[in-house]
């Protein structure tokens, strides 16, 4: 549960860092990348706890999964919430798709 909250937390420091510029299009691109850098910065400093404490438990495809899993959950959130776009239902049908890989990966 550890990982996962670390997780959370780390995708949603870098998907502000990749998507938050979008809000406010009268930055420069280099004002942009500087900001999302240091944005970035936070998310490193929760990615890599969350990868060696969940190393214990999981191997390195699952710990994947699950990252992308959560990344496009929080996602979903910050584009409905933060950037007003609606979520169409082929985006969600999509989704559902990649959550059921998640479950398909943990069948033994």
């Amino acid at each position: 549960m550890q990982t996962i909250l670390l997780l959370i937390i780390s995708n949603s420091f870098m998907t502000y860092a990749w998507y938050g510029h979008l809000k406010n299009p009268n930055l420069k691109l280099w004002q942009a990348v500087l900001i999302s850098w240091g944005v970035a910065f936070f998310e490193y400093c929760f990615m890599v706890p969350a990868n060696r404490i969940g190393y214990k438990t999981f191997n390195a495809y699952q710990l994947k999964i699950i990252q992308e899993v959560i990344t496009l959950s929080v996602f979903v959130a910050f584009a409905y919430f933060f950037l007003g776009e609606k979520l169409r239902w082929n985006y969600a049908v999509s989704f559902v798709f990649i959550f059921l890989a998640v479950i398909f990966m943990f069948k033994k």
